[in-house]
């Protein structure tokens, strides 16, 4: 077993706030909770709340498989690839479909919060097969 490198600590340590949030948003307009959800337009209210539960269950893998992934990034386990993969391709299949959905409402600036998800997502598959190639995940 190769000797824990200190930069997994602070890429788990991020990883896992930064999908924390994800979880976040997610459960805050499945549950619809009102004060969270008052910012929003009511046009992208009435998308998102009458999404496809297929829909709901891909951003569910996308956000909660990342935050498994961070956690078993920090326990140095190997299934953390697989959660970062799984969440990788949940998010890029749906971001994708909401770029290419000519009935979804658009917001100023959604366009690039997607691509930095996506390439967020994408560097957590990365860094996490990297490690367990260097056999520090087990």
């Amino acid at each position: 077993m190769t000797r824990t490198p200190w930069h997994l600590w602070i890429v788990g340590g991020v990883s896992a706030l930064w999908n924390a949030f994800g979880c976040f948003d997610f459960t805050m307009t499945a549950t619809r909770n009102e004060a969270y959800l008052k910012p929003y337009p009511q046009e992208m209210l009435d998308y998102w709340l009458n999404m496809p539960v297929w829909v709901w269950l891909i951003w569910a893998v996308g956000v909660f498989g990342c935050l498994a992934g961070s956690i078993a990034l920090l326990l140095k386990r190997k299934l953390a690839v697989g959660f970062f993969l799984a969440s990788f391709l949940a998010a890029a299949s749906s971001m994708s479909m909401g770029y290419f959905d000519k009935n979804a409402p658009r917001m100023e600036g959604q366009q690039y919060m997607s691509f930095v998800i996506i390439a967020i997502a994408l560097l957590l598959v990365v860094y996490a097969r990297w490690l367990s190639r260097r056999d520090i995940l087990r």
